[in-house]
């Protein structure tokens, strides 16, 4: 789909006598070789004149340059003669000769060719001799071309073809194998045109090389082709009429050769093995003399094998070839050419009628209609000789080589452009497109009618439109030459595109991106592929410096899509969404980019176009909430309008059923475009209850316009949750009105919801006719349902309600009904069934004896499930003190189980049992003051009371208990004994936090030592012991690892591993977190979770001295004041010293400095910031301070 277009021309001037040419690609200039009265002049050209090279006596002799070429690596040029000198020519002498005579054969030359990497000469002399020399002129190879080498070919002819094995019998042709010739060539040189040269032709890889020669002995053109060490490969297969011409392309894989036999030309193919491989006929030129053939000189491949040139006596063709098809796609009346070794679309050309050497630059380019809606038909022209073929594929995707159109020419063109074309006041609505089509000497212009199926009309030309100038389309920009442009943008503001050789994409020469490969404008995007194969879109806006390219990130942004290896763009169609690709081999691709798509979306529903927008998702595949939550307020607002344009029921129906809570503009459709974003806070109460919110707004303007009831009902199911009541309900009424729908109605309903829960909302409707039409569109066996509703059309109404809420386990509304029986007793079994009883008392809440009826069954319901608080209010309630103070005490009550116990009366023995276990009860617990509390009031045991208040370090009270009962003789055998006794266990508990947080933050301090000095083997493990570690070995996580959710450190650091990209999900399974989470929790040394674990118990550590400082402060004040003083002292030291142990390590292992300390807690491994423990300061008796302390 893609044209030559000369986007650069230098022209030299005087150039006579200019007989061989020659690309300096280091210096991107030309040598060329003149013969000025008899001498020979060697001069570069690089566009602003002539520079001598050198200069020297031209053979005597009549001669032929055969070959030239020039060394950029050594400043010099070989020119080989026909005569047999090889002559070398020295820009830069450097104390060698500048001209020099390198070698000669006697016999003379024939052909000549250097390799690719311009490192052997391979010469063919007239003697029929090949020769392989070096770079040095050394002789590699020397042999001779003999008739034997014909004898290497592997083909084999069985005669076919011949007239004496032909079946020439009745209908021989019907039974003719198809795989065989008719004919088969011997071999025959041409009648005209045939002149006895030897052209070589190397490989694009110097491995092989071809030579086309005659052979004397069989009078046949043949192929041989030889190795780079000289040795017979292959020899071509007989073929009539091949003349001298050969070009092996680049790429290596064909030859190309001419045939002329029978008055036809073609290019022939062949394979390295000399097999023919296709070809394809050349047409008839233009200009020539009636009855006479303009010779063929040459075949060149450009270097990277897409052209292949054929230059005439008079002119130069350039073919291409896509899709098995081969386009003539310039012509050009110059006699000789030469492609660039390097650039694969520039050349040189001699023009002997004006004396001029020219340099052009080619690009393949398509030719394409302007791309801004609605006039985007995707119009794009393709040039093949005299043939013009037009695709408008917004109308028709036809592949190539074929057209929707196929215009015949005057003449071969050489460049067309596709504009739009003013129409006239009454055809304003009709588009009509220009082609302008270059010639070589005219141009021609033709109209095409889009809206029409006829092709195009030629207009006749009155000069108006001016002259096509190739080398005046773009200025000269050097090695960067433009390969496209077009001017568009949405403000139609003049921007400029450029795509230079290297790939590089420029805007008004601010490099855009690298790796381009193709590139299309539209009125809203830049559309390029990469060389990644990703097809990129980047917004166009006014601010030119603000475009963004998308990331190589397809499988997350919608500016970004994966396509076909080696595609390009061919056009864009921005009002259907399409963008045309073409594949490296020919063939095209229509798709339908996200980006497109969802920028025409967002346009339709900005311009209030639903119909337009909905079938766009509609066809695209596209989440039809975009419609609703690219503009919320404005949907809603307009839900009518929506509705009339729409107006086809099913279409309505598909788009409510659609909905989803979700906010699809944010996330799978989320707006990449600078500016339009909108804050998350502008929609958050919109999208709180959307789907309801949207149901109940179709819902508002359904009712006030005579709509259809599929709709109606379709907006009621599918809120959120479903009000499948309201819908059912819509069907009654229209069951009422007597409509004909019904059965379609309630097909309809059966079909968005589930047709199980209908038949039981149709049955909580108590309406047993709907019912039973909703059980006929399901899967309900008419055996069980029939007698079923029968049963019930049987019962009077309130027992047919209670039975059906019954069914359907409403039990909540089943009791009200058993109420309005008035059976009692019934109510009582049903409410102790379904555990009905706070809804039973509402009903009987004003009836006293019914309601404590209730009362006594829920109080034993309570009890029956160890519910013993509730029980024991219940059964207080109802006066029984007996089961009132057992609930009490099994809830661990003891003061409303001894008071209740007390309003029975319990007799006193057995008021003593309650007590004495009420206080075990609180001693079990560790309830000191409750236990003490007990044996004082209700045991009048003082030793018992004092003991455990002393217990729980409730010294005040103990006291108060003994001088109180005047029996000062416990204080010291219960009560020094007590202090005595807490004395010992504070001190235990001192000495092990002392030892504790001593060794702990020593291995702390240890862990981060090692954490810091060497990291691997810290989160790892040391592999080898601390000795060097083999090249060999892998220090990667191993799979058994890597499955536990993490790389080397992640793992430790519990940064979950997700499985999808930010999807938040874990690929550790929940066995393997419950591992990991015991492994943490024991903390075990040596293992990586040890300095966690120490760090959480340090913690501990702090709050549990912080919490016995209260208990430590009494019992020094009443050792003290039982004259214990050094006891008392002991105890306050050993506090102080644990508080400062404790004070230091919460800097050393939460930091001086840091008020927050960051801890690793949870399954996923969530970073949690925790305040730094603080330590409590230990309050000192004064009346313990020692002096200078």
């Amino acid at each position: 789909m893609r044209n030559l277009r000369c986007v650069q021309q230098l022209s030299s001037g005087n150039a006579a006598g200019v007989s061989a040419l020659a690309w300096d690609a280091t210096n991107d200039s030309v040598l060329c070789l003149r013969d000025a009265c008899g001498l020979l002049n060697l001069e570069r050209w690089a566009g602003d004149g002539f520079q001598q090279i050198a200069s020297w006596d031209a053979p005597q002799y009549p001669y032929q340059i055969l070959d030239i070429r020039f060394f950029g690596d050594t400043s010099s040029a070989c020119i080989v003669f026909d005569g047999g000198d090889l002559v070398v020519v020295r820009e830069y002498p450097d104390g060698e000769e500048k001209i020099g005579i390198v070698g000669s054969i006697d016999s003379g030359i024939s052909a000549a060719a250097w390799s690719p990497d311009e490192e052997l000469l391979v010469i063919t002399t007239k003697a029929n001799t090949l020769i392989y020399l070096t770079r040095d002129f050394e002789d590699l190879v020397s042999l001779e071309l003999t008739a034997r080498d014909l004898e290497i070919s592997d083909h084999v002819s069985v005669g076919w073809g011949k007239k004496e094995t032909q079946f020439k019998g009745k209908k021989a042709r019907a039974l003719r194998d198809p795989t065989v010739p008719e004919t088969v060539d011997d071999g025959r040189l041409a009648e005209t045109n045939e002149l006895h040269e030897t052209t070589i032709s190397w490989r694009g890889d110097g491995a092989y090389v071809a030579i086309n020669a005659i052979e004397e002995f069989t009078q046949r053109r043949v192929i041989r082709v030889f190795s780079r060490e000289g040795a017979l490969d292959s020899v071509s297969e007989p073929v009539n009429g091949l003349i001298a011409p050969l070009s092996w392309r680049p790429a290596g894989n064909l030859l190309a050769g001419i045939q002329l036999f029978e008055g036809k030309r073609q290019v022939v193919f062949f394979e390295r093995n000399g097999l023919r491989h296709g070809q394809f006929d050349l047409r008839p030129l233009d200009g020539a003399e009636h009855g006479t053939e303009v010779p063929i000189r040459a075949l060149q491949w450009n270097v990277d094998s897409t052209v292949l040139a054929i230059s005439y006596d008079d002119r130069v063709q350039m073919w291409t070839m896509g899709n098995y098809h081969w386009y003539l796609k310039q012509e050009i009346f110059e006699p000789s050419m030469l492609w660039h070794p390097e650039n694969p679309l520039k050349l040189a050309l001699v023009s002997k009628c004006q004396d001029k050497i020219r340099r052009l630059q080619y690009v393949l380019d398509v030719c394409s209609s302007p791309t801004v809606p609605p006039t985007d038909y995707g119009l794009v022209a393709v040039i093949d000789g005299k043939t013009l073929k037009v695709t408008p594929f917004r109308q028709a995707n036809i592949p190539p080589p074929m057209a929707l159109y196929e215009i015949n020419l005057p003449a071969n063109a050489n460049d067309v452009m596709v504009t739009l074309r003013e129409a006239a006041p009454e055809q304003s609505s009709q588009p009509l497109f220009q082609i302008k089509v270059l010639h070589p000497e005219q141009t021609s212009l033709y109209v095409l009618d889009c809206s029409r199926s006829e092709p195009p009309t030629r207009v006749h030309e009155d000069g108006t439109l001016g002259q096509h100038q190739p080398e005046t389309s773009l200025e000269n920009s050097g090695s960067e030459h433009p390969l496209s442009f077009e001017i568009l943008s949405p403000s139609r503001e003049t921007g400029d595109f450029r795509l230079v050789e290297n790939g590089s994409l420029l805007l008004k020469g601010r490099l855009l991106t690298t790796g381009c490969t193709s590139f299309f404008v539209t009125p809203s995007h830049l559309i390029f592929t990469t060389s990644q194969h990703l097809l990129k879109f980047v917004h166009l806006s006014t601010d030119q410096e603000a475009l963004e390219v998308p990331p190589d990130t397809p499988e997350s942004d919608e500016r970004c899509r994966s396509i076909e290896r080696g595609a390009k763009l061919v056009t864009a169609m921005p009002s259907i969404f399409a963008v045309v690709l073409q594949m490296p081999r020919g063939n095209l691709e229509t798709i339908y980019p996200r980006a497109l798509v969802l920028a025409g979306l967002r346009q339709s529903i900005a311009e209030k176009k639903y119909k337009k927008a909905f079938l766009a998702c509609r066809n695209q595949r596209v989440d039809m909430n975009i419609i609703h939550d690219h503009q919320p307020e404005q949907f809603i607002a307009n839900v009518g309008i929506f509705i009339d344009q729409i107006r086809k029921t099913e279409h309505v129906d598909l788009f409510l059923s659609a909905l989803k809570e979700e906010d699809v503009s944010r996330t799978m459709y989320r707006e990449t475009l600078r500016g339009d974003e909108r804050p998350d806070a502008d929609t958050a109460g919109v999208q709180n209850g959307k789907v309801n919110r949207i149901c109940n707004a179709f819902l508002e303007a359904l009712s006030g316009r005579k709509a259809n009831v599929k709709n109606l009902i379709t907006a009621q199911v599918c809120k959120s949750p479903p009000d499948l009541d309201a819908g059912l309900m819509e069907i009654v009424q229209l069951r009422e009105k007597g409509s004909d729908r019904v059965d379609e109605v309630v097909e309809h309903i059966c079909f968005l919801a589930d047709v199980n829960r209908l038949y039981d909302n149709a049955l909580g409707l108590y309406d047993l006719r709907l019912t039973l039409l909703i059980a006929q569109q399901s899967q309900k066996d008419p055996k069980e349902y029939l007698p079923f509703l029968q049963n019930l059309q049987r019962m009077d109404t309130l027992r047919r309600r209670f039975s059906i809420d019954d069914y359907l386990s409403r039990f909540k509304k089943a009791i009200r009904h058993l109420c309005d029986l008035s059976a009692f007793e019934e109510i009582k079994s049903y409410t102790t069934k379904h555990g009905l009883y706070e809804e039973a008392m509402g009903l009987y809440h004003y009836e006293e004896e019914k309601f404590s009826s209730i009362m006594q069954l829920y109080a034993d319901h309570l009890r029956n499930t160890s519910q013993f608080k509730a029980a024991a209010t219940s059964f207080h309630y109802l006066n029984d003190m007996t089961q009132a103070s057992e609930c009490y005490r099994l809830a661990n009550q003891w003061q409303e189980s001894l008071s209740t116990a007390t309003l029975i009366p319990l007799p006193s023995d057995q008021l003593r049992s309650l007590a004495t276990t009420s206080a075990q009860s609180a001693i079990e617990t560790k309830d000191f003051r409750a236990a003490a509390t007990i044996f004082l009031d209700y045991l009048h045991d003082v030793p018992s009371a004092t003991k455990y208040f002393c217990k729980g370090y409730i010294f005040t009270e103990a006291f108060r208990t003994i001088t109180l009962s005047s029996q000062t003789d416990l204080l010291p055998s219960i009560f020094d004994a007590g202090l005595t006794e807490n004395m010992a266990t504070i001190t235990e508990l001192l000495a092990d936090c002392k030892a504790q947080v001593t060794a702990q933050v020593a291995r702390i301090r240890e862990l981060r030592q090692k954490k810091k000095e060497d990291p691997l083997a810290f989160f790892e493990g040391d592999v080898n012991d601390g000795k060097e570690i083999p090249d060999d070995i892998s220090l990667a996580a191993t799979d058994a690892a890597s499955t536990m959710g993490g790389s080397l450190f992640t793992r430790y650091t519990n940064r979950s591993m997700t499985g999808t990209a930010e999807t938040g999900t874990s690929r550790r399974s929940s066995k393997n977190r419950r591992r990991e989470e015991r492994k943490r929790a024991r903390g075990k040394k040596g293992s990586v979770y040890e300095e966690e674990y120490l760090v959480n118990s340090v913690r501990r550590l702090v709050e549990r001295v912080n919490s016995v400082g209260d208990e430590v402060g009494r019992l020094v004040e009443w050792l003290v004041r039982r004259r214990m003083v050094e006891r008392a002292r002991a105890v306050e030291g050993g506090m102080t010293e644990v508080v400062g142990l404790c004070g230091t390590a919460v800097k050393d292992v939460f930091g001086v400095d840091e008020e927050k300390a960051l801890v690793v807690d949870g399954e996923e491994g969530k970073q949690e910031q925790r305040d730094v423990p603080v330590v409590k300061e230990s309050v000192r008796l004064a009346l313990l301070s020692q002096p200078g302390s």
